[in-house]
């Protein structure tokens, strides 16, 4: 099996990057709206895994949004996000590792977690180091136990993927310290059960 950092730097040499964001469009747009929503405040804005930077390019856009930046373990996805929006902010690094210079209001991200073979070391990284008191993660998952669909993706792929159930990702946030875990499912349709949405606060 190969790693998925390396599966993703193939994706930006082949440009399934653009893929990705075409079809995780409405869940997405979802996702920021269940974050912001009608807020009148001022926001600073992480995104976890954030590919070639299409939701940061796409929240700066935001009138209130004052700081935003984007990592991830790509090299070829960040330096196309930086060679599309030179101006943005993108740094490639460990997940787990990284952590901000300054703590933020949310973190956002996009069918990342399930690519780590411990979600929780992730979640406990963004808890402790990475999000401001009262600050707010929120999480899209395609890859879990309900979506059976999804199932087979790690054999197509040729990679790990961790498949949790619904009940499983609620107590990785419980057990990262996050409190007011809500799950919700979105976009279902067919055979897919829908990306499954974790929204958590500090």
């Amino acid at each position: 099996m190969i790693s998925p950092i390396d599966v993703f730097n193939s994706w930006v040499l082949n440009g399934k990057d653009e893929g990705m964001q075409k079809n995780h469009s409405i869940a997405v747009n979802s996702m920021i709206q269940m974050l912001i929503g009608k807020s009148n405040k001022e926001f600073s804005f992480i995104d976890a895994g954030c590919g070639n930077g299409w939701v940061i390019r796409k929240i700066n856009l935001h009138d209130l949004c004052s700081y935003s930046i984007g990592v991830d373990g790509s090299k070829n996805m960040i330096n196309k996000a930086k060679k599309i929006d030179p101006s943005g902010n993108y740094v490639c690094s460990d997940l787990i590792q990284w952590k901000p210079k300054e703590k933020v209001d949310f973190v956002h991200s996009m069918e990342v977690l399930y690519y780590f073979e411990n979600p929780s070391k992730l979640l406990k990284n963004i808890y402790d180091y990475w999000l401001k008191k009262e600050g707010t993660l929120i999480v899209g998952v395609d890859f879990y136990k309900e979506n059976l669909i999804s199932h087979s993706w790690p054999e197509r792929l040729n990679t790990k993927m961790t498949l949790l159930s619904k009940k499983e990702w609620f107590e990785c946030f419980r057990q990262a310290g996050f409190s007011h875990v809500q799950l919700s499912q979105i976009n279902s349709g067919n055979d897919f059960e829908g990306t499954l949405v974790i929204k958590a606060n500090l």
